[in-house]
């Protein structure tokens, strides 16, 4: 597995997933089953730094085909780093698609000096802490990032609405557990917690599907 961290492990190949899920399947039969039936699930890693944060800015609250849209535009103008963002006046980001809200978040973002490599060494709890300290990046996207643009193995989004329901689906719930429930309930599946995600994200869309939703 990685060797960026000694402390946590990073996911860097489809080796990684599958040793996650069988250990998730070992230590819990209903994962075991949920994976019953699943395609291969996905690696899913993404690039880090300033662009994937703002391409997560752009994505709030709008269809994917609009984001592409807005981010198509941010990147003909060479608005996806940090000092044309930050330079650039909140008309002209608007002029790109952006909302007022979101051109405020966008320059907090190209303001906020992060230092994107030192992030990948640095605990879990950390990067989400100094990535939620930036306005327009809650929990979701930070916990996210780390998942998937660091290759965290034991991270996870309890106030994703799919992995609530998939919660509920897998170990029979009455109800879609709440995000401090889920949190609680995820920290069984340490030190594989983004596996677990992966593996519920796979099951959600695999049952709705089987129920005919798209």
């Amino acid at each position: 597995m990685g060797e960026r961290l000694v402390r946590e492990r990073v996911i860097i190949g489809d080796a990684c997933i599958a040793e996650g899920a069988a250990w998730l399947g070992r230590n819990d039969a209903r994962f075991a089953r949920a994976m019953e039936g699943l395609p291969p699930l996905p690696l899913r890693l993404k690039p880090d730094g300033f662009a994937e944060l703002l391409s997560a800015i752009v994505s709030q609250q709008v269809s994917v085909a609009s984001a592409n849209a807005i981010w198509a535009r941010l990147q003909g103008a060479g608005m996806t780093e940090p000092h044309p963002v930050a330079a650039a006046r909140t008309d002209e980001l608007r002029a790109l698609g952006l909302s007022q809200q979101k051109a405020r978040y966008a320059h907090a973002l190209a303001s906020a000096g992060i230092d994107y490599e030192a992030l990948r060494q640095m605990p879990a709890h950390d990067v989400i802490k100094t990535l939620t300290a930036v306005p327009g990046i809650g929990a979701w996207t930070a916990e996210v990032y780390v998942m998937f643009s660091l290759g965290r193995a034991d991270v996870f989004a309890p106030g994703d609405l799919a992995l609530q329901e998939a919660a509920r689906l897998i170990f029979d719930l009455p109800a879609r557990p709440k995000e401090r429930e889920l949190r609680v309930m995820s920290e069984a599946w340490s030190p594989w917690r983004s596996v677990a995600a992966r593996i519920m994200w796979a099951y959600y869309k695999h049952s709705k599907q089987r129920e005919g939703i798209r």
